[in-house]
């Protein structure tokens, strides 16, 4: 099926293209918005309408969403509260006045020319996150989003302007968070983990209050001391994001960053009479991890990840001192003989952790290189002379095992 190209139609790139171009960065994909066009209209020009909240249709071609120009008014509790007004006469100033920041909040014909009547792009020059109108507090996830583009955008110097923060924090103490759903909270931290810098988005959350309501788990961690031997920057809190910042250099995959940002969660159980020590902190952050990990529904392969790096890190660290038996033993816990790549992620987490120490950002990691090495061995010890000789059952398991510590031994 084809459909209308863009300049059959009274239509604007707007959103987040026009920032990027701006800025010079990549382009992945173009959202267009369209003026004086009706659904019925847009579906007669091809269009493939989606969704039920408001008119949004995409080109079957190109695969771009085109929204109808339009207005919202609040009319209920959360993000969903809103009521869309969507008709011929809403202009593009109109669509633009209720969009949540004004670096969003511009337009570009189709050749390219800027549209800006507001003047927003001298907050992009100025690189200051503003909100376009005091409608932003209406629309809880605008928060987190506000703290994802100062994930996305740090490279760019952007900041928080003032003004934008004390509402970010007004909103917050009104309890309007605790409207938003745990897929939309984890759809806005996905994307921040998968930034470049996606410490800056809890860093940003937790200046607004927002951490403490959406993660306490990693809010409480803040506080917390750690030994200064191991850890000059001490606080549990900053060694989590130091710790997560060295996870971005480290790896792209966002699974592996959420385990670090979990992997220590036990020290903020532990008993403030023991600190700054933290022994058994591994096993008692098995449970608030798991309750970050419910609560906002994070999928199972990324929630199996978590866990297994906050419940062995410790052990993975102590690699290089270990006896051949342990050694085995640790591999197995890390599930390395049957499924390698994620035991190898879970050490790039762990590598992470050590990096996240202030003086050790750049550190080597030759745990990991020892714990891969040795399951290697492992995995080619062949049970085929047991298979031959009879053995089954216990008897198989135990002189499989025996076999494979001997071969470590050998290592």
């Amino acid at each position: 099926m084809k459909a209308d190209t863009p300049s059959a139609l009274n239509c604007f790139v707007v959103g987040g293209a026009v920032r990027d171009r701006l800025l010079g960065r990549p382009l992945h994909d173009r959202d267009w918005v369209v003026l004086g066009e009706t659904p019925a209209r847009m579906q007669a020009r091809g269009f493939v309408p989606v969704g039920n909240d408001f008119p949004v249709f995409i080109h079957p071609n190109s695969g771009e969403e085109y929204a109808l120009a339009r207005t919202e008014r609040k009319s209920g509790i959360g993000h969903q509260g809103f009521a869309f007004f969507a008709a011929p006469d809403v202009t593009l100033e109109q669509d633009l006045l209720r969009r949540d920041l004004t670096i969003n909040a511009m337009a570009q014909t189709i050749d390219g020319q800027l549209i800006d009547p507001f003047n927003f792009k001298a907050d992009l020059d100025a690189r200051l996150l503003r909100h376009v109108s005091p409608a932003f507090s209406e629309d809880p996830l605008r928060v987190l989003r506000v703290a994802r583009f100062a994930a996305q955008l740090a490279d760019f110097g952007f900041t928080l302007a003032p003004e934008t923060a004390a509402l970010m924090r007004a909103m917050v103490e009104t309890g309007e968070l605790n409207s938003l759903t745990a897929e939309r909270v984890w759809q806005e931290t996905h994307k921040a983990l998968s930034c470049n810098h996606p410490a800056r988005y809890f860093e940003h959350l937790r200046a607004v209050g927002a951490l403490k309501i959406l993660f306490p788990e990693v809010d409480a961690l803040f506080g917390v001391p750690q030994p200064e031997k191991y850890h000059p920057e001490i606080d549990s809190g900053r060694h989590t994001l130091l710790a997560l910042t060295a996870s971005a250099h480290l790896t792209q995959n966002p699974d592996i960053r959420f385990a670090v940002l979990c992997h220590d969660l036990g020290k903020a159980l532990t008993p403030p009479d023991l600190w700054p020590r933290h022994i058994g902190h591994e096993a008692r952050g098995v449970a608030p991890a798991t309750a970050l990990c419910e609560r906002l529904r994070v999928p199972k392969a990324t929630k199996e990840l978590a866990l297994l790096v906050t419940a062995q890190h410790g052990r993975v660290h102590q690699a290089l001192d270990m006896r051949p038996a342990t050694l085995l033993d640790l591999i197995e816990s890390l599930d390395g003989l049957r499924r390698p790549e994620r035991m190898n992620d879970a050490l790039l987490a762990c590598h992470a952790d050590a990096r996240g120490r202030l003086g050790a950002e750049t550190c080597d990691y030759p745990q990991a290189a020892r714990v891969q090495a040795a399951a290697e061995v492992a995995r080619q010890v062949s049970p085929t002379p047991f298979v031959a000789a009879g053995l089954t059952g216990t008897a198989m398991k135990t002189a499989l095992h025996q076999a494979r510590v001997h071969a470590l031994a050998a290592i």
